[in-house]
């Protein structure tokens, strides 16, 4: 068994080991998915890199690449276009972000099977754009009024999303009662105690927390597959009806949230969280214009969990519809550089991280832009040696799960 092997193993002896086997197979399935799937090695590849510039310490999502960013609908019922998975968000240097994001895009690249040069002229672009954006000292959102290309197309469609297409997708009716359907690929049936055991936490949640929603109650539960790097931690998925209304459904997501994955290669101070559940939401709720409806947090069994509503028009903006239309890639690209900026602005001097005008600094040098290009790059040809192991490594049987 190879050294990537057994890191990868050791990673994820912590993880469900009966859905485990999903995560290995979808890491199988291209480079892009194996990289999704792998951030913490992505980190431990990171040390190897010597000529990494310097940056001010700013809050990261952690896990930042191309597919996670997507559509949302806030508090305030606007749908939004930002940064939308926060699991492995820490305080840590500002290039960080960057380098996870421009390596992605040489990797996707690679995926989508387009030239490496089109990958260097995005890669490119994002980090100017990034710098530009951070120079002003402004933070910008984007929601529908505001959104340009494909990213305007895209959040117009799911505005139009409504409950009656997600409970399509994930329900059927069994004796004139709304339950969820065991045939969407993503359902796994819960066990009969633990499920109980679930439904009464969730009834009681609805009950003590000031973020959940008044006058529903539980009606059906199921385990959830979601993502690919977060495949093996515990995730639930919620059906509440509404006691006031007929047809008024809500859907509940129930993510157990784990230590972030770059804690081992930081050395400087964090705050002293009540929980990582309290870390995701905290700096989740720092970095993005505005979160998402019912984000809170809740502890169950003794593991702490992230609670947000499951929303019709929640989704990730998938590379592959837009493969064709590469000039729109330069629309998203240069949006997802304002986001990332504008998330490190909106954070910034809280809790030891760099100020405004500390950000505004960094990005009006131009040491680093060049150097962080090249070691991108090194980056992603040590993704793609790993992800030819991975396979290797696969086809031998190296990650069979026993069932």
């Amino acid at each position: 068994m190879s050294d990537l092997a057994n890191r990868l193993i050791n990673f994820n002896k912590t993880r469900l080991a009966n859905v485990l086997q999903y995560k290995y197979d979808a890491m199988a399935e291209n480079i892009f998915r194996f990289y999704r799937g792998t951030c913490h090695i992505f980190y431990e590849n990171l040390q190897k890199i010597k000529n990494i510039p310097k940056s001010p310490l700013t809050w990261i999502c952690g896990d930042l690449h191309l597919e996670n960013f997507g559509s949302y609908k806030a508090d305030n019922k606007l749908v939004y276009f930002d940064l939308n998975d926060f699991d492995e968000c820490i305080k840590a240097p500002a290039l960080w972000e960057v380098l996870r994001l421009i390596t992605s895009i040489f990797i996707a690249f690679i995926s989508l099977d387009i030239d490496q040069d089109q990958a260097v002229n995005l890669a490119t672009l994002f980090i100017k754009t990034y710098s530009l954006t951070l120079a002003r000292g402004k933070a910008v959102s984007i929601e529908p009024r505001t959104a340009k290309g494909i990213v305007c197309q895209f959040l117009k469609g799911a505005d139009k999303n409504s409950y009656k297409d997600i409970l399509a997708k994930r329900t059927k009716t069994k004796h004139n009662k709304v339950i969820f359907s065991l045939k969407h690929e993503r359902h796994f049936q819960l066990d009969k105690k633990l499920k109980e055991q679930l439904i009464e936490h969730m009834t009681k949640w609805i009950r003590l927390n000031n973020n959940s929603p008044y006058n529903y109650e539980v009606k059906d539960a199921i385990f959830r597959l979601a993502g690919t790097g977060s495949i093996g931690v515990k995730r639930y998925l919620f059906l509440l009806k509404s006691t006031k209304s007929k047809d008024d459904y809500l859907l509940i997501d129930m993510k157990q949230a784990l230590p972030s994955s770059l804690q081992p290669f930081l050395r400087n101070r964090q705050p002293e969280w009540q929980s990582d559940a309290e870390r995701v939401i905290a700096i989740q709720q720092r970095m993005q214009n505005m979160s998402s409806s019912m984000l809170s947090t809740s502890e169950f069994q003794n593991d702490h969990y992230v609670m947000q509503e499951l929303q019709p028009v929640k989704d990730t903006l998938k590379f592959k519809m837009i493969k064709d239309q590469y000039r729109h890639l330069y629309q998203v690209i240069d949006d997802m550089a304002v986001l990332t900026a504008s998330s490190q602005i909106r954070s910034g001097g809280t809790d030891g991280s760099a100020t405004i005008d500390e950000l505004k600094a960094f990005g009006n040098s131009k040491d680093w832009q060049d150097e962080i290009l090249m070691c991108a790059i090194q980056l992603a040809a040590i993704v793609k040696q790993d992800y030819k192991q991975y396979l290797k490594d696969y086809r031998r049987g190296a990650f069979n799960q026993e069932t």
